[in-house]
Parts: C-alpha cells; structure tokens; sequence
C-alpha cells in the first residue's frame, strides 16, 4: 500500500509539474492582442470569475479630465464581453499605424495583459505596447525593430561637478560608428517623472535613429539621452538610493534640492561626450530638443549657451520664467536677462528653431506666448502643430519630424 500511495503521489507531482512547465513555455492559454489583417486589434483575457473587464488605451477617444494643470487628456475605454470558457475580448476599428499602449481593468483592478509581454514603464505607470503597420516607412513600421544596421546603446556613468554627484546617461552610437568620425550629436531631453531611459523605451529613439539612417532620412549621428533630474544620479534603481517609487513630481519638488539647474550643469554633459565619442565640436554639429519639462530644459539651455547649437527643438515646452504662476508672456516681457539671452541667441542665425505642441496640450498657451513674442521680435523659428495633448505619439512623431530637419 505504502509503495501504491507513493506512485500515485509521484505521478501526481509530476502532472502538476509538467503542468507548470508547459505554462512556462507556452504561455497564457489566450493570444492577446491580435492584429488583425483589416487593421482592427482584437484583446483577449482568459477570467472565468470576473463581472467585469474593461481595456485602457490611447487607441480610443480619450477622455478629458481636470487636473490642477488645467484639462488634460486620458486613454479611453472600452468593454470586454464574456464568451466560451470564461475568455473577455474587444474588437477595436480599424486602427492607423502606430505604436499603442494598453492595460485591463477586472473587477476594479489594473492589471497587465497576462498574453503580452512587451511592457513600457511611464513614471510608475506600467502598460503592454503593440505596433500596427501597414507598410514600409508607415509609422508603426518606424516604430519597430527592421532588417537593418542597427546602432548601439550604451549606459554610461560621468562626472558631474556642477552637481556634484557622478550620473548616469543613455548614449546611442549609429551603425558603423566605429568606421566614421566627426559625427553630430543630439541631444535628446526627456519630459518631468522621466529619466534617461524615457526616450529609448516610451520614444523608441534607437528604432527611429536605425530606421531613419538605413534610408537617408536622416544623417547618422549620435543621440545623448541625459538624465534631466539633477537632484537624482540615474534612473529608479540604477542608482544608491534604492527601489524607491517613481514619482511625476520626484525632479520638481524643493526635497533634496540639487547643487545647481540643468541648464547650469549642462557644460558637464557635453565635456564627457566631447571627450570619449568621436563627434565634431561645431555650433553646426550639435543640436538640442526635448519634451514638456526636456523643452523647458532645452529653451533655458539654448539661450544660457546661445552659441553651442545650431538646432533646437522645443516639443510641448513646459515654459517658465520665475513663478509659475505668471502667464509667460508677461514673464518674457519683464526679464531682461531673458531677451538679451535671446537676442544673443537669434543673433547667432541658429539654422533651425523648431516649436511643435498639440492642440489640446495644456502647455498650448506658454508655447503661444513664445511664437508670440518671437514674432514680435522677427526672430524666425518653424512651428508644428498636431491633434492630440500632451502624450508620447506626438513626441515621437517629433523626434521624427526633427531628426530629418537637423545636420543637413
């Protein structure tokens, strides 16, 4: 008897076990999501005991909300419906191509897709991502990994006096860099609660770069992707001060205030580049963009430096000058230090200074004021506006957009 129970736990175990491991390889029991031939993307979500499931996305009409910013836009939502064997699916329109994000919502809980495992990180926000393309050079196909020369990222560590503190940064080098010499550099500055590993995974830079590059869209060059918060040295969990939670407000609040701006410490940034990469060290070799708060960094870097670059991107600016409380209008016009930075800047002939915002962007108004202002200056700059707020399918359509214009 005692050799019998032993067998038949024995066997039992080793169902339970290669029950387990058929799991482990094969995944969920349901493929989710499924891009259609006709462009529509089906989700599935295998819960027998769920009332309710509803999927989050930008790929449905947001929903406008106030916030202490003024009205902002969030993913919408749509309805799963229960069928056979307790698995809830959606079936969306036809979607154009782009890169989307998404997660589920059962019984009042956020969860993950189970059945896909591509997850981007936005602040403490965690959402799965799929690509829809429809042909080559379409946005979802820029978006994504192709059959060509790929560049490499790099994570590097350097000095920062200014700031006193060593810090951390992404560094893409083109394809074949090690052949070529004298390349351009951008640098690329991400947006508040981001860090230096926002533009490589939410902007997919190093995708666009490759792609751009392998069809002559774009010059190869280097892309410097900085962290923009100086009171911090890396991302969360990069750095000593452990697996704290990441917060929107963690680089702008007076709590372990830095030892100077990031304007003011920039020179740190661009001396280690200078000094370890093979790039040219003219005002025509460099160029500078970023979003919402990388904006505002890049507008106060420009003008701080106004002989550095000769391109300069503001996407979604997050612009202020003093308190922000003050229209910046009204802050432009009673800053002399500002227009005289300015005046020194656009007496330089920067080559291109490039404005883009969407139309429901709650910073639509500061970006306004600047055009307004520079207009009445006479100062030339090119200005793009597109649909949508403040979210990361602009910002990548501007990188884009941006990396085409500049080196030429």
């Amino acid at each position: 008897m005692r050799i019998k129970s032993f067998l038949a736990i024995a066997m039992t175990m080793f169902a339970l076990s290669a029950t387990a491991q058929e799991a482990l390889w094969s995944g969920s029991q349901v493929k989710s999501p499924v891009v259609n031939s006709d462009g529509t993307v089906t989700f599935n979500l295998l819960a027998p005991k769920a009332s309710r499931v509803v999927v989050t996305g930008d790929f449905l009409p947001p929903v406008v909300v106030d916030t202490p910013n003024g009205k902002q836009e969030r993913p919408g939502t749509a309805e799963l419906t229960e069928g056979r064997g307790g698995v809830w699916s959606y079936t969306t329109g036809k979607l154009s191509p782009e890169l989307y994000s998404y997660s589920f919502r059962v019984n009042d809980m956020s969860i993950l897709d189970p059945s896909n495992v591509y997850v981007n990180r936005d602040i403490a926000s965690m959402t799965n991502i799929f690509i829809v393309s429809e042909s080559a050079g379409d946005r979802g196909d820029l978006y994504r990994v192709n059959e060509v020369p790929h560049g490499d990222v790099s994570k590097v560590w350097y000095d920062s006096p200014t700031l006193k503190m060593k810090r951390r940064m992404t560094i893409y080098t083109p394809a074949g860099y090690d052949k070529g010499k004298n390349y351009p550099v951008l640098y690329l500055l991400h947006g508040a609660g981001g860090d230096e590993d926002a533009w490589t995974t939410l902007g997919r830079a190093a995708q666009i770069l490759d792609n751009l590059i392998a069809t002559g869209k774009a010059k190869p060059m280097i892309v410097v992707m900085p962290n923009g918060n100086p009171s911090c040295q890396a991302a969360p969990g990069a750095w000593s001060r452990g697996m704290y939670q990441p917060s929107f407000t963690e680089s702008i609040t007076p709590a372990n205030a830095p030892a100077a701006t990031m304007d003011e410490s920039f020179p740190d940034i661009m001396k280690y580049v200078e000094s370890h990469y093979k790039v040219g060290k003219s005002k025509h070799q460099r160029a500078i963009c970023g979003l919402s708060m990388g904006g505002g960094h890049t507008f106060a870097i420009s003008k701080r430096f106004p002989t550095l670059f000769d391109y300069i991107g503001l996407f979604s600016a997050g612009l202020h000058i003093g308190d922000r409380q003050t229209p910046f209008y009204e802050g432009l016009q009673k800053n002399k230090e500002v227009q005289q930075q300015l005046s020194a800047l656009f007496g330089g002939h920067p080559r291109l200074y490039w404005i883009a915002i969407g139309k429901t962007d709650f910073l639509y108004q500061q970006n306004a004021d600047l055009r307004r202002y520079l207009d009445e200056k006479g100062y030339p700059y090119e200005y793009k506006e597109t649909d949508g707020g403040h979210i990361w399918r602009n910002w990548r359509l501007y990188l884009t957009e941006f990396a085409q214009k500049i080196f030429r």
